[in-house]
């Protein structure tokens, strides 16, 4: 079958009103200088060279940017607030797994509907949909905890409609992003940031929360994020993309055309096909197996700060996407890979814990890197009309094997060791690796734009 990459022409997506067709969606009324977008771009921009704040930093961009930071933010409180609000009742520790499952499960089962439902009613009407529904859900929660101890199925049920809003909510992220911002990679590279300090300040925000009010509180906060994202993307001012116009088939065919899609770029499969196997065996297995060796060894206090330190690595990561354009970065974002071996060596040795914080660092700002330059590939060569559904197999596939690998990293551990389990993820990331540089398809594609 033909090979679909680099020769497919990028049709622009989104009208410039500006005199500049770099500026997609902005009016020459409003100053691009001005409001959250402008702060943070200085910020983000200072001392990267060649980088123009004004050409990213657009009124779309702007508002796409705070819709997703609350939602990441809303997104990691709701680990803190289920825990808070099931244990503070009383409930057994395994209400706490069934409740985060209610919660994942939906949104690795659905994610594929999503991608199909946002080709089919647009990206942003299915985003704003999915907010709504996980206001509604979070809502009834903070209600529920703040006037009694709701009951198990009611917690679980609300958690699976945040679930599915998640499910609906992503696949419209990967297609919307260019059509936002005039450089796809730099927009990623500022999203992964974000992404990277809401990770640190929604569990940290949400456990301040609960020690000074209740985990309907965390629940009431968690359910204004969902507000305001919904709001900015109300906001946006999309013109129509060729996309839109796209005859629809059914649903079912709509899935089949996706997957014919996905099966026509082999340097798409081969990277998802790899993530998969990569999922299962070293990112599955390296959250849950860090908790256990941090927290024996040097106590749940430092394993904090290990998370914090991650994070801080995953915004140097973000930077460094900002900075740097490698021709090919599918390569660029494989050789960083490598550095993940570092943590999952010293995770493994039971070194310092300053050699601890060295490794979290170092794998944050890899993994970052490296999202950055996938996302960016798959939203530059694959055609907007695809790139919804494409996306939701991307996510589906990942979710899937990273939740195998965090369940069965237990058991495994238990029978072979952590070490080992850990210092066998080092090599097979590694392998991992040499196979994606090996992959022509993969290896030789090149940056569009």
């Amino acid at each position: 079958m033909k090979e679909k990459s680099a020769e497919h022409p990028r049709i622009p997506a989104v009208r410039s009103e500006s005199p500049s067709p770099l500026l997609p969606g902005s009016s020459s009324e409003e100053p691009l200088g001005d409001g959250l977008g402008a702060g943070l771009s200085k910020g983000l921009g200072a001392g990267l060279g060649d980088i123009r704040p004004a050409e990213l930093w657009n009124r779309n961009f702007r508002l796409f940017f705070v819709a997703r930071t609350a939602a990441l933010f809303g997104d990691g409180m709701i680990p803190v607030a289920l825990t808070a609000g099931l244990l503070g009742a009383g409930r057994p520790h395994s209400s706490v797994g069934f409740a985060l499952a209610a919660w994942m499960g939906p949104l690795a089962l659905f994610v594929l509907f999503g991608g199909v439902l946002a080709d089919r009613f647009t990206p942003r009407r299915m985003m704003i949909i999915a907010d709504a529904l996980r206001l509604v859900g979070a809502s009834v929660l903070a209600v529920s905890f703040a006037v009694g101890n709701p009951p198990l199925w009611a917690v679980y049920a609300l958690s699976a409609v945040a679930g599915v809003g998640a499910a609906l909510f992503q696949p419209g992220v990967a297609s919307t992003v260019p059509r936002v911002a005039p450089d796809v990679q730099r927009a990623n590279a500022v999203l992964r940031v974000s992404e990277a300090l809401m990770t640190m300040a929604g569990p940290a925000f949400a456990g301040m929360l609960v020690g000074f009010a209740s985990a309907g509180a965390v629940y009431a906060a968690n359910a204004s994020t969902f507000l305001v994202s919904g709001l900015c993307l109300f906001l946006l001012r999309l013109a129509p993309a060729p996309a839109d116009e796209v005859h629809r088939g059914t649903f079912v065919a709509e899935l089949a055309d996706g997957w014919r899609e996905f099966r026509a770029r082999s340097w798409l499969w081969g990277v998802i096909a790899i993530w998969t196997v990569y999922g299962f065996t070293v990112l599955g297995p390296m959250l849950p197996l860090t908790a256990v060796q941090v927290t024996e060894a040097h106590g749940s206090g430092t394993y904090g700060v290990m998370m914090a330190v991650n994070g801080a690595g995953s915004v140097v990561g973000g930077l460094l996407a900002l900075r740097l354009r490698p021709r090919r970065p599918l390569t660029a974002g494989a050789v960083a890979l490598t550095a993940v071996c570092v943590n999952l060596v010293v995770l493994g040795l039971g070194l310092s814990v300053a050699a601890l914080g060295a490794g979290q660092f170092v794998a944050g700002a890899a993994f970052a890197f490296w999202l950055v330059m996938w996302s960016t590939t798959v939203q530059t060569h694959v055609p907007p009309e695809a790139l919804n559904r494409l996306h939701a197999y991307d996510v589906a596939g990942s979710l899937l094997m990273l939740a195998a690998g965090r369940a069965l990293a237990g058991p495994v551990a238990d029978r072979l060791g952590a070490p080992e389990v850990l210092l066998a993820g080092a090599v097979i990331n590694l392998m991992v690796v040499a196979v994606l540089l090996a992959a022509r398809p993969i290896r030789r594609l090149e940056r569009i734009g």
